[in-house]
């Protein structure tokens, strides 16, 4: 299958650049199954298009305050992104900038003390490599916390006036992703009290986000792409909610494109899920589509990426043309900060 179906002209000015004062005041999409056309809607009226004992699916991982800024000794700025932490003791992944002239051995002085020493590029991930951290009196995770600050995607150019408001309410634990879960940034505890009291339930997997996530594809064919990996968890409980779902006739709706990674990543007979967790490197597109999922709620996603690829592996190539047609058309907010829709998968 062509890449190029999965490329669409998005203009500078239909992409957010803030979130909006009200979490459920964002607009909502609603795609029905074909050939009803696209309606739309504001996401607190989500409870009243989902009905009693479907399941939510969301992810409650937090975003680390991973962007370090430091200089080199003798040298000018570098920034780090913080990916994930390696087997050796105080090494991570990171992406850095100006990286082609820090060679292995480098230093660079950070904030809160801490001292940054580059290794050796990691071919697996894209650009980024290893660097070696010390200098923390004690939790050298909580250290970074400490110096650094939350890192916005490369197509935000606004400062972020609250860092909380990157973090999803339902977000807990250790923060460990480089990016949000934006699909649940709509949720408010209205919301959420809202869809109880309809009897929808939710249940939670854990995903840390990766910053590849914003990487395009860039392959003439979407099948010679190699997608970016994500560790993940899916719970005993979460994979208990979905058996129970599926037992009483209810949908299982993924908040988010993580969420669908993590549950087909522990597909088990029935539409079911296994708990378990590991590093997904699940690969969802329309010659390799979901099979435990019925529905997606989901932001409007970058031209050419993979995250678009996966919201056509359930809509089908035409549904999500029309979708985003409708939603340039009606002046809908895109990417992190934007509007969302709730699809349905279609088997046609």
């Amino acid at each position: 299958m062509p890449t190029a179906l999965f490329d669409y002209q998005l203009p500078q000015e239909s992409i957010a650049q803030e979130p909006l004062a009200a979490r459920d005041a964002s607009r909502l999409l609603h795609l029905p199954p074909a050939p009803s056309p696209p309606r739309d809607h504001r996401f607190r009226d989500l409870p009243e298009l989902l009905r009693p004992g479907d399941l939510l699916v969301v992810n409650q991982t937090r975003v680390r305050a991973a962007r370090l800024i430091g200089r080199r000794r003798g040298g000018g700025a570098v920034e780090l992104l913080v990916l994930f932490p390696l087997p050796a003791p105080g090494a991570y992944a990171c992406l850095v900038r100006p990286g082609r002239r820090l060679p292995p051995g480098a230093e660079v002085a950070l904030g809160a003390g801490l001292t940054a020493r580059m290794g050796e590029p990691l071919p697996e991930q894209r650009a980024a490599r290893a660097v070696h951290l010390d200098g923390a009196a004690g939790d050298l995770d909580a250290a970074i916390e400490s110096a650094g600050e939350v890192p916005l995607p490369p197509y935000i150019r606004v400062p972020l006036r609250s860092p909380e408001r990157y973090q999803t309410v339902f977000s807990t634990g250790p923060p460990r992703s480089a990016a949000a879960p934006t699909a649940g940034l709509h949720f408010t505890a209205a919301v959420l009290d809202r869809l109880a009291a309809r009897g929808i339930a939710v249940a939670a997997i854990d995903l840390e986000v990766g910053f590849a996530t914003f990487t395009p594809i860039r392959t003439e064919r979407i099948a010679d792409h190699v997608v970016h990996h994500e560790r993940y968890r899916v719970p005993v409980k979460t994979a208990a909610a979905v058996a129970a779902a599926r037992a009483g006739g209810g949908r299982v709706i993924a908040v988010g494109t993580t969420a669908v990674r993590a549950l087909e990543s522990r597909r088990a007979p029935g539409r079911t899920v296994a708990a378990g967790g590991g590093v997904t490197r699940v690969f969802l597109h329309p010659d390799a589509p979901p099979q435990v999922i019925d529905g997606l709620l989901t932001n409007f996603h970058q031209p050419r990426s993979s995250l678009l690829v996966l919201l056509a592996s359930v809509v089908g190539v035409e549904r999500w043309r029309i979708a985003y047609r409708h939603a340039l058309a009606h002046g809908y907010r895109f990417l992190s900060f934007g509007d969302c829709m709730l699809c349905w998968f279609e088997t046609g």
